[in-house]
């Protein structure tokens, strides 16, 4: 959950080019990884992938992933791995295959360049600058089947669904019977059409199953879901805050989309991705910020508390607002006037909240503020993209989002963090959560210089310029790579003894992985 450099880094050398090579390792929850289905302690090399030929060889780890593993190969395809369905976890989001990486079916020609995943959904960007999304059905755009007369390739019959729209939150493990990789039907996102009625209110506002052929009344298209391969599954408690042990429960039912094709405004271009919880940011190659999914603590940065946006939206981060400007917001330095920066280079997602980043290096943060995540001095929610004015001077190079916290690295090689901290996510020492930006200190940072930045749900991972890494936070399944399950406070280096360096990192919500440089 992080920015594009803090998400994937592309290495730009092929394996077979040097003395050495690259590979990857992975510690944490991915259940079907580990023997027993036990949490891996300690970074442990990937098995390879099902197809042993040298373009399958995993060169760019992806941040995101609830109890599963994203990582892209040389030859550009999405690899997913770790998901087991004896703990219920979904193969229509993680991908079939559980042991070791296995493409998804995707089934495009075109390279996978960059992806991200959520709590229960994914995106990719391909290199013609397409995104393809799946997973939780409100964080998938409306559109409709590739496959004409209501059936998919598999001749099932389907079934038309409107966007969930209630409050509770899901985690990636539903229970989903195994499919047929080979009946995944596309489904085409329709262009970006406003959801929004005249009084801004957002068309969809609750969640109805229809009977086949219904329409959505409120406005936009409806999506064909495969009934067989998207059931509904009823669960009974929250688990956007729970472990994967506590997993068992959710409080609602909900639906899960195939891969569908977002429809952008002609001539949008996109390089990046990043998943929150429920929704989604792209960023184009013009600096531009589009959002999806659900916005109801303002994460997606439309300035109000719009439920689900089911057709991407233009996100006004260097704009005035549709309404002029509210002069009490100009203190923070929320708007154009204040902010440094013709265009945004950078985006993450957290669980509820979002981070851009400027070209300038300014950080404007939006969405839930409870715990002070957005690093205002405040525990309100941000409506609409707000610079974070006491980084003023300090140009922030990378960003990176967690459930509670957001993470930060400067020009200058420093980390910055704020948000919860009761797991010490901060890496501030204590549990104390910080309403502003606080550095990072630690005596095993001094000499050290910081050049990318991770987040998993509740704990954080940096990486340095001379490929040395270090973590802290939430450790209960050794998602901090330490050999244990201790939560730590302040950053510990990770031991990675069967390799030179660390060359790239990525968090998923309940894990970690690596790119790994060894002689």
């Amino acid at each position: 959950m992080g920015d594009e450099e803090a998400c994937v880094k592309v290495l730009q050398m092929s394996n077979t080019s040097r003395a050495g090579c690259y590979s990857v390792r992975m510690w944490g929850y991915l259940p079907a990884a580990s023997p027993q289905r036990l949490p891996l302690l300690q970074p442990t090399p990937v098995p390879p992938a099902a197809s042993s030929s040298t373009d399958s060889a995993l060169k760019i780890v992806c941040n995101g992933g609830c109890g599963f593993a994203l990582a892209i190969s040389e030859s550009g395809k999405l690899n997913t791995w770790g998901s087991t369905t004896d703990l219920g976890q979904c193969y229509l989001i993680s991908g079939k295959q559980q042991e070791v990486p296995e493409p998804y079916p995707l089934q495009i020609d075109t390279p996978i360049i960059q992806a991200a995943a959520g709590w229960a959904h994914c995106a990719a960007v391909t290199g013609k600058g397409e995104v393809y999304t799946w997973g939780w059905s409100e964080c998938v755009p409306n559109g409709k089947s590739s496959v004409d007369s209501g059936i998919n390739a598999s001749g099932r019959n389907t079934e038309v669904v409107v966007e969930d729209t209630s409050d509770s939150i899901q985690s990636a493990s539903l229970l989903v019977p195994p499919w047929n990789s080979s009946d995944v039907g596309f489904v085409k996102a329709s262009p970006s059409a406003s959801p929004l009625n005249a009084s801004g209110v957002p068309l969809v506002t609750s969640r109805h199953a229809m009977r086949p052929g219904h329409r959505n009344t409120a406005g936009g298209k409806v999506c064909e879901k495969v009934a067989d391969e998207v059931p509904k599954k009823r669960r009974l408690a929250n688990t956007e805050e729970a472990g994967p042990s506590e997993n068992a429960s959710a409080a609602d039912e909900n639906v899960f989309a195939p891969p569908c094709l977002v429809g952008f405004e002609p001539g949008v271009r996109i390089i990046s991705v990043a998943a929150g919880g429920r929704h989604t940011l792209a960023l184009s190659d013009g600096g531009q910020v589009w959002g999806w999914g659900y916005g109801g603590e303002g994460q997606l940065g439309l300035g109000s508390r719009l439920r689900v946006i089911s057709t991407p939206q233009l996100i006004p981060c260097l704009g005035t607002p549709e309404g002029g400007l509210d002069q009490s917001r100009l203190v923070s330095g929320c708007f154009t006037a204040t902010v440094p920066g013709n265009y945004i280079k950078a985006i993450a997602c957290g669980g509820r909240h979002s981070a851009v980043i400027t070209d300038a290096g300014a950080l404007l943060t939006f969405g839930w503020g409870l715990y002070g995540q957005c690093g205002q001095g405040s525990t309100d929610d941000e409506m609409s993209p707000c610079h974070v004015a006491t980084l003023v001077g300090l140009p922030v190079s990378g960003v990176a989002a967690g459930l509670w916290h957001t993470l930060c690295i400067t020009d200058s090689g420093d980390v910055y963090a704020c948000g919860g901290n009761q797991f010490g996510q901060l890496g501030v020492g204590g549990d104390h959560a910080e309403m502003l930006p606080r550095l990072v200190e630690s005596p095993i940072l001094e000499d050290e210089t910081m050049i990318s930045v991770a987040s998993g749900a509740r704990h954080s991972a940096v990486l340095t310029e001379t490929g040395k890494m270090f973590s802290w936070g939430w450790n209960k399944y050794g998602q901090l790579g330490l050999g244990d399950s201790s939560d730590r406070d302040l950053p510990v280096q990770v031991a990675i003894t069967d390799a030179d360096y660390v060359s790239s990192i990525a968090c998923g919500w309940w894990h970690t992985l690596a790119v790994v440089y060894s002689k």
